[in-house]
């Protein structure tokens, strides 16, 4: 499984970083590295939760970051 992360700064200041591959899964914080940090988690998190409920079976998984 690939994840790519897009993350942005808005124009409030703070960094959001995106889970493209799974639709809502975004995170803010105070730095770039802070926001893909929290979003590189929360993808784990949601795979692990779709492992345990059966729903995915175990495969490698890649992760890479892009600027929006």
């Amino acid at each position: 499984m690939n994840f790519s992360i897009e993350y942005e700064q808005e124009e409030d200041g703070r960094w959001l970083a995106e889970v493209i591959e799974l639709p809502g899964a975004m995170a803010y914080g105070a730095t770039a590295s802070e926001a893909m940090a929290k979003a590189e988690a929360l993808a784990l998190r949601v795979l692990a939760e779709r492992l345990d409920a059966g729903e995915r079976k175990p495969e490698p998984i890649t992760i890479t970051f892009k600027a929006a």
